[in-house]
């Protein structure tokens, strides 16, 4: 694969944060935070359990495959940062996506992304979380394939080295299947 933009080049800023206490601050919070931070710029925003999360070139693949889909004026949803999610879980469907990679009252360590000009650190104060730099990135282990719904068959048939590589090949297959208000049958 080809080497990664230095952090400092890159447009979408990533973070590794934690919750200062279980369950503190309390999801609907979390949630409440981020809507109105990503309604305050145009700029996507986005937080997801660090234990669903492959590393950098799954964000950034992620990212890359929702702004060539809204370039293409094939937007999935209306909201950005949730259709993000549906790239980063690799899942067509917003409840199966949050699922994967959504952040619940059992969450402690969590990945902060921002594109600039925010800033991750700054949302993660915002956020009433603490900077976590352990929390990401972290290696892609049998955890992380198991919360994006890698099957055991799945990565039997590559090598460990090559995980990172399905986590990708399922970002990638999200741009495969119709997006909402779309259909892959004809019309009468």
């Amino acid at each position: 694969m080809p080497p990664l933009p230095p952090p400092s080049e890159r447009t979408l800023q990533v973070a590794g944060a934690r919750r200062p206490a279980p369950g503190t601050p309390a999801t609907g919070e979390l949630v409440a935070t981020l809507r109105a931070a990503s309604q305050e710029s145009a700029s996507l925003v986005a937080v997801f359990d660090a234990r669903s999360v492959a590393g950098e070139r799954h964000l950034l693949s992620a990212w890359a495959h929702l702004g060539r889909s809204r370039g293409r004026g094939e937007p999935r949803l209306r909201d950005r940062g949730a259709e993000y999610a549906l790239y980063v879980a690799g899942d067509d469907q917003l409840p199966r996506a949050l699922a994967k990679v959504g952040v619940s009252d059992s969450t402690t360590e969590m990945v902060v992304v921002a594109e600039r000009p925010l800033d991750p650190a700054e949302l993660i104060v915002r956020l009433h979380l603490e900077s976590s730099p352990g929390s990401y990135p972290r290696p892609v282990d049998e955890e992380v394939l198991d919360r994006l719904g890698i099957t055991p068959v799945e990565r039997a048939s590559v090598p460990r080295s090559a995980w990172e590589g399905l986590v990708l090949e399922r970002v990638a297959l999200v741009d495969l299947s119709a997006p909402a208000g779309h259909s892959s049958t004809p019309k009468h």
